[in-house]
């Protein structure tokens, strides 16, 4: 793969765990500058040595709450005072919480996925745009899901939330044309995270049942989308990544072998 990232500056959010961690240590592989936030600092600092081990410049960890803004600006405010630019946004801190029918509904739940989901990526991306706006082929990538493209039961306000990604994403690219810098999204089907268990309030028998008898994206599969939409040419936006794993044709459509 021709490498055009060696020394830039790539940001993920979430970057803690799943996809965010994967592509932590995918993007150390080319020789980047890494700016790493989430919450679980703990967990944080360990991808960091992960990363600086497989061959990163350098890798800063600090903490960051997408659903809160002073957390948001302090976090950019960081960035600027690190490295004072970004090359690479990605927007990976995300999840669902629960199942319940609309009828069955919980507002904790709802509004936390709209304020991770949705309104994170808005208070990340208002906040580090400054930090890209000098730098011409900067790339931010927005991580949806399916659940944007086709909704399904006990799925309203996570499909809802994941819609409104995809939107976002669409806006952006239209708001930043001429710019220079590029937006994309990069959308999952069924994938083997911490998502089921999150989603499912930690039972793990229950999560375990989500991939019985299917092979689901792992999350150096998705990573590794990220990381190919974000080292293209200059010239070529990725604008949208839909990917399954094989035995899943909707959300709803799995060829289970049991």
């Amino acid at each position: 793969m021709n490498n055009r990232l060696a020394g830039k500056w790539v940001l993920i959010t979430g970057a803690s765990s799943g996809f965010g961690a994967e592509s932590a240590r995918q993007f150390a592989h080319l020789g980047v500058n890494l700016l790493l936030g989430a919450r679980r600092e703990d967990r944080l600092a360990s991808v960091a040595k992960e990363c600086s081990r497989l061959g990163a410049i350098s890798v800063h960890i600090h903490h960051l709450d997408v659903v809160n803004t002073e957390s948001v600006n302090a976090f950019a405010d960081w960035a600027r005072s690190i490295a004072g630019l970004v090359d690479v946004l990605i927007n990976n801190a995300g999840g669902a919480h629960g199942v319940d029918r609309v009828e069955d509904g919980k507002d904790s739940d709802w509004e936390a996925m709209f304020q991770i989901n949705a309104l994170g990526i808005l208070r990340v991306t208002r906040a580090v745009l400054p930090l890209m706006k000098s730098r011409p082929g900067g790339v931010i990538l927005n991580i949806g899901s399916i659940a944007g493209r086709v909704a399904y039961e006990g799925g309203s306000a996570y499909c809802a939330s994941k819609a409104a990604e995809l939107s976002i994403t669409k806006t952006l690219r239209l708001e930043l044309n001429g710019t220079g810098l590029r937006v994309g999204s990069i959308d999952p089907g069924m994938a083997e995270t911490e998502f089921s268990l999150v989603r499912l309030k930690g039972d793990k028998e229950k999560s375990d049942a989500v991939y019985a008898g299917v092979m689901p994206l792992m999350a150096e599969d998705v990573a590794e989308a990220i990381v190919w939409a974000a080292n293209r040419p200059p010239h070529v936006c990725i604008d949208e990544i839909l990917m399954m794993c094989t035995a899943q044709a909707a959300p709803y459509k799995l060829n289970r072998k049991v």
